[in-house]
């Protein structure tokens, strides 16, 4: 958008309002019903949680298309409870170039790679989920 002076602005209700949207998308698609957006969101409830810095991480699992609808039903409900990071994904199709077609990424975002108590909180709770051979990827180092 443009001011009085011509000078482009960010219109930050509309960036919200399209955010709102798609949260209420998400809230309710099972990835194996889309693939014409690549990622389906979950966000933690609100409440007294950190906010995600530029050391977040995250914890992928890579799923079965025949089973990513339950799993991610679980872990969508966890999110939104606390029980996990600040938001979890899924994928709705492979990745170009993915080997197996019918594998699915699904990733629980932490705040923070450097607090290793809440990265091992959240591992602990994805396992009390029943997934397994999960692996943590932290977005930077240092």
């Amino acid at each position: 958008m443009a001011d009085d002076k011509g000078q482009n602005q960010v219109d930050i209700d509309l960036i919200e309002m399209v955010q709102r949207a798609r949260m209420m998308h998400d809230a309710e698609a099972r990835p194996s019903d889309y693939a014409s957006v690549y990622w389906i969101e979950a966000k933690r409830g609100t409440g007294d949680n950190p906010a995600p810095t530029a050391h977040a991480g995250e914890w992928r699992a890579r799923l079965t298309v025949a089973t990513i609808d339950t799993v991610w039903e679980m872990v969508k409900r966890a999110t939104v409870a606390g029980n996990l990071g600040y938001k979890s994904k899924v994928s709705t199709r492979p990745a170009a170039g993915q080997a197996d077609p019918d594998e699915r990424l699904l990733c629980a975002r932490t705040y923070d790679a450097r607090d290793s108590a809440d990265v091992a909180r959240v591992k602990r709770a994805l396992l009390d989920l029943g997934l397994r051979d999960l692996k943590y990827v932290a977005d930077k180092t240092g």
